[in-house]
């Protein structure tokens, strides 16, 4: 299966595999990633994931298909190409009784040219002490070390493998602002997760592995547009068989409870899809409380997972 979404591509797969002896790790993935968008990829552990951003940065080289990083193949691209990535990757430990700066300095001797105060710059917007030793670090100030590294030169490519892991959700939206404007810089951004509020938050495009397959790739609001909401409300002076004769028909309607409430009714609906046919349905009630939640992205991912395998 193939995606792509836009724009001159950062990366480009075509049938890219992995095998370890019988088991396939990844298996024909095809993907084009735009040049300055934000790119997720969700899925189970073991989906894929990682196996593939280690293909992207030559730290594995494939059993068969091929891979291009910004224009060049990873495994010729050498220290010259890494050094225009920015890499977090999943299983980071950054240990030893240097400071977190000392290690950055380490860092930027192998990764390039760090404008001054930089890191310093992103330690203050994650609240990191850059003075403490790293060994003394939590897991937590650790994971923000590594984000430290791979945004400190400003790298045309970000390679991220679970980022938010073990930070707090604040610490997580303020990574989530770098990466948008990351983005507004111009640079591309790659990153995974199996939380699917952040993709969903920030990327422009999502790709959804499962057992080493492509199941699909979207921009973020076609899946959002397939995604189920819970709408519940009053309506007033009403029975309830009207109001079922009025919502039962519709087709994006796919739950329905109701319950009488003095001379009115209260409505617990799911809506899959265009919630626009059920706000016409309703118009016609006395609406008295109305609450819709966001579409669950988490449900939408789940409903193409069943889909696809239901289709085998």
């Amino acid at each position: 299966m193939t995606g792509s979404i836009g724009g001159d591509p950062a990366i480009e797969t075509s049938a890219l595999t992995k095998r370890y002896g019988r088991v396939t790790a990844l298996d024909g993935i095809d993907l084009a990633v735009a040049t300055g968008s934000v790119f997720g990829v969700i899925g189970p552990n073991g989906a894929g994931k990682t196996t593939t951003m280690r293909l992207l940065l030559d730290i594995i080289r494939p059993s068969s298909g091929s891979v291009r990083v910004l224009g060049e193949a990873p495994r010729e691209g050498g220290p010259a190409l890494r050094r225009r990535i920015g890499f977090l990757p999943g299983d980071l430990r950054p240990e030893g009784r240097v400071s977190g700066r000392e290690l950055m300095r380490h860092y930027a001797s192998i990764s390039g040219l760090v404008a001054d105060g930089r890191a310093e710059q992103i330690a203050d917007r994650l609240g990191l002490d850059l003075t403490r030793q790293v060994r003394t670090l939590s897991r937590g100030n650790r994971q923000k070390l590594g984000i430290v590294q791979a945004f400190m030169h400003d790298p045309a490519l970000l390679v991220l493998d679970e980022p938010t892991s073990g930070l707090d959700p604040l610490v997580q939206q303020e990574f989530l602002a770098m990466v948008g404007e990351a983005s507004a810089n111009g640079q591309t951004v790659f990153l995974s997760s199996h939380v699917l509020s952040e993709i969903q938050q920030a990327a422009d495009a999502v790709a959804i592995l499962r057992d080493g397959r492509l199941v699909t790739v979207s921009d973020v609001e076609s899946l959002r547009l397939t995604a189920v909401r819970r709408v519940r409300l009053t309506a007033a002076d009403i029975a309830e068989d009207a109001v079922r004769a009025a919502l039962a028909p519709l087709p994006q309607l796919t739950a329905l409870v109701l319950a009488a409430i003095g001379s009115g009714v209260r409505v617990d609906a799911t809506v899959t899809g265009d919630i626009d046919p059920f706000v016409k349905a309703i118009a016609r009630f006395h609406v008295g409380e109305l609450t819709v939640e966001e579409p669950d992205l988490e449900e939408s991912v789940l409903r193409l997972y069943g889909a696809r395998e239901g289709s085998e």
